[in-house]
């Protein structure tokens, strides 16, 4: 389960409303051993597989997205939230507990049929990440998987995931 990363991450309680805790990887980023060792799981578990993109979610994901494409050698793809991608975009809009929120790709983001590997910190509820697929599958492109280094499995949000292959390095 990577026990030397489960143990850095930092419980914040409260955060960024009352009721949530929040799980704080900057301690994972601001140790170099760490950092490495968190990105080589991705490495290692995608090297050599069919994987043209990284795409990764907004904000946490591309710290993470960025340094894996690098190292696969292959595109990086930011999925971002609404309105903030310079050129033409799909939008995918989707619920959360307290509303919704919309988040978009670049319309030329992904070639026809192109496998593309899903990354993002954290999965919850899964909604965030079921519309970044969506996103993916829209631009032209199939998700070859979706990745997190960290799954809250209580709530149950890889059920949100269903019919695509995904992976946590650490289930809390």
């Amino acid at each position: 389960m990577h026990p030397r990363l489960a143990a850095a991450i930092r419980d914040v309680p409260d955060f960024p409303k009352p009721g949530i805790l929040f799980k704080d990887i900057t301690p994972i980023l601001g140790d170099p051993a760490l950092f490495r060792e968190a990105v080589d799981i991705f490495v290692e578990r995608h090297r050599g597989r069919d994987v043209a993109k990284v795409a990764a979610i907004e904000s946490r994901g591309f710290l993470f997205g960025a340094a894996l494409a690098y190292r696969l050698g292959v595109g990086f793809v930011p999925i971002r939230k609404q309105g903030k991608l310079p050129f033409h975009t799909l939008d995918e809009t989707y619920d959360l507990e307290y509303g919704t929120a919309t988040i978009s790709v670049h319309t030329d983001a992904f070639r026809p049929g192109e496998r593309v590997l899903i990354l993002d910190d954290l999965l919850a509820t899964g909604g965030t990440a079921a519309a970044a697929a969506r996103l993916v599958q829209r631009g032209g492109g199939a998700v070859a998987e979706i990745d997190f280094l960290i799954e809250l499995a209580f709530l149950q949000g890889r059920a949100r995931l269903a019919g695509h292959p995904v992976f946590a390095a650490i289930v809390l």
